[in-house]
This record gives C-alpha cells, sequence and structure tokens, in this order.
C-alpha cells in the first residue's frame, strides 16, 4: 500500500485560466505527490494575457476556509499568494501561527500581474513585522525591490536571510543565463539555467513557490527543496511555446 501523501494548503487568488493561484498550486502539489488543499483569498476576471478586475475575499471568510481544513486535515505547510494588503497578512499568520505548531509558510508577494495589473504598491512598511513568521519569502526582483527597497539589495538579502529564508527569482533579468538566488542563513546559493525563448509563463512565480512549498511538505530541507524547485519550474518553462505551460508528475 502506498505511503499517505502530506497536505500543502495554498491560500491564493483564483485564476479561471488555471495558470496561476490557487488552481495551479493545487496541480504543482500533485505533481509533486503532494495533496493539495486550496482557499480563496481572492476572485479574478483574467486570461493569459489580459487582467480586468480583482474582488478580495474578506479575511473572516478566508479563516473560515482554512478553518474547516485545519479541523480535517493534518497541514503544516502553507503557500500565501495573492493577498489583499499586508494587515489581512498578518491577520492570517498570526491566525496559523495558533492553530498549527511550527507552521511553514512559503509566501509570494504577488504585486503585479503578469498581465500588467497592479495590485500592490507599497507593502514595506509592515513587512518587517511579519518577517520573523515566515519561513521563506519568493519575491523576484522588481518584488524584492519594492519589499527590501533597491539600495545595497543583495547585501540586505543576506543579512535579512539570518531571520527568514529567500528564494530571490531571477526570470526579470535579461542575461542569457537566468539565475535564482536562495538566500539562508548568510549564505547563497544560486541556480542557473539558461533563458528560454519561448520560457514566459503565465503564474510561473506561483509555480516556483508551490513546488518549493511541495518539497518542503515532502520532508527536504530547504537547501535541496529550493534545488528542486528550481529544476521542476525549468521544466514547466519549457514544457510549451505558449503562456500555458503543462505540469508532469514528477517521480
Amino acid at each position: 500500500m502506498p505511503h499517505p501523501r502530506p497536505y500543502a494548503l495554498s491560500i491564493a487568488g483564483f485564476d479561471p485560466t488555471a495558470g496561476a493561484g490557487v488552481v495551479s498550486d493545487i496541480k504543482t502539489f500533485e505533481s509533486n505527490s503532494v495533496y493539495g488543499l486550496g482557499v480563496v483569498s481572492a476572485l479574478t476576471w483574467q486570461t493569459d494575457v489580459t487582467f480586468e478586475k480583482v474582488e478580495w475575499i474578506e479575511i473572516d471568510k478566508i479563516i473560515s476556509q482554512v478553518e474547516m481544513l485545519l479541523n480535517r486535515f493534518n497541514v503544516r505547510h502553507i503557500k500565501i499568494g495573492l493577498i489583499e494588503n499586508l494587515d489581512v497578512l498578518q491577520q492570517l499568520v498570526c491566525y496559523l501561527q495558533m492553530k498549527i505548531e511550527h507552521p511553514v509558510i512559503v509566501f509570494d508577494p504577488i504585486l503585479k500581474a503578469s498581465a500588467g495589473f497592479v495590485f500592490h504598491n507599497d507593502m514595506q512598511r509592515q513587512f518587517f513585522d511579519l518577517i520573523d513568521n515566515i519561513y521563506c519569502v519568493t519575491p523576484n526582483l522588481p518584488e524584492a525591490t519594492q519589499l527590501f527597497g533597491e539600495e545595497n539589495l543583495h547585501d540586505k538579502l543576506i543579512e535579512l536571510s539570518d531571520k527568514v529564508n529567500i528564494y530571490l527569482k531571477g526570470g526579470h533579468g535579461v542575461k542569457s543565463i537566468a539565475t535564482d538566488q536562495l538566500f539562508t542563513k548568510k549564505q547563497v546559493y544560486p541556480h542557473s539555467n539558461e533563458r528560454l525563448a519561448t520560457g514566459e509563463k503565465h503564474g510561473s512565480g506561483c509555480v516556483l513557490s508551490s513546488n518549493l512549498t511541495a518539497q518542503l511538505a515532502l520532508g527536504r530541507d530547504i537547501i535541496m527543496a529550493a534545488e528542486k524547485a528550481n529544476i521542476h519550474t525549468y521544466n514547466f518553462l519549457a514544457s510549451n511555446e505558449g503562456l500555458l505551460g503543462y505540469h508532469q508528475l514528477i517521480q
């Protein structure tokens, strides 16, 4: 009889294309042989190329969704994606800390949709108050700049990595080699791949962070989880020439 799969929970927006958000996260969990649970934090009107609007789910409704799942399933690993603001994030993180012993929270700070819609302009003010209760944050370069400030960013991330793991996604660069970097315990672990000519994918940031969450749920440490997440996400980016990537079951 196969060993039961671990659970992982995604708290994220609903994307009708399933390329990003909670549906994409659950597909990613499944491809890693992790059972995915999902809670909706926002409804969106979008495709892979357009974004019209977002309707936020109130924090009490998010928490009541989560509570039902926690009462039934043994969940320790949680990925948080699109969220209305840092006040909501803080309430959600505090609730998870109260309900789960040593929760492993991966926060993907989605500030802008791949189709161009801007969700947040100022998240830096409160974010530092939350760092101690988050296990890993997975920004791209523009998000890292907005969260942590542009000046001496690399040095700042090394210093912060004593408090929180930071996986800096390198997809926004222009060089032929794209390099992600894991900052952990004041060490930096780079993961470099050839930039794909048709590698742009809707929701690729969600796929990376949910791959990372799944690998942690499988018992990997942060260094190995980051390495595996990088490989799996690269394969997703290389899966086809369109904007909606394909997931493959990872053996």
